[in-house]
């Protein structure tokens, strides 16, 4: 299943990491996450969440800047040009997703998504 992600991604110059990056930030909405966020809140654990950002940064799907209260404190945003991207590929995954599991009922689906849950947690 990650095959036909991946490949998708590929076509875009994205790898699944960065990909994920952008989808944790789109919904971090307007206010962004400081770095140790995003980290936080990616499905698979990525040492280095700064080269990830430092990537997307320089293609412009990212910004990042210091707060003003605290500057130690780095927010990292999506642009309307991340956006843009996310919103490209939306479609595309959507029908993937489809076609690897389209056959599977919705409480099978229900149940699947419970036990990938369950084992990221006790894994």
């Amino acid at each position: 299943m990650q095959r036909g992600v991946t490949e998708l991604l590929k076509k875009a110059h994205l790898t699944t990491a960065q990909y994920n990056v952008l989808r944790v930030l789109r919904g971090a909405g307007a206010d962004g996450l400081a770095c140790g966020q995003v980290g936080e809140r990616l499905i698979r654990h990525d040492p280095d969440v700064t080269r990830l950002v430092d990537r997307l940064a320089r293609r412009g799907f990212v910004v990042r800047a210091r707060e003003r209260t605290d500057r130690r404190v780095v927010r990292t945003r999506i642009t309307e040009r991340g956006l843009e991207l996310l919103a490209s590929l939306d479609g595309p995954i959507d029908a993937l997703h489809e076609e690897q599991l389209g056959y599977m009922s919705e409480s099978q689906l229900s149940e699947l998504s419970s036990l990938l849950a369950k084992a990221s947690t006790e894994g």
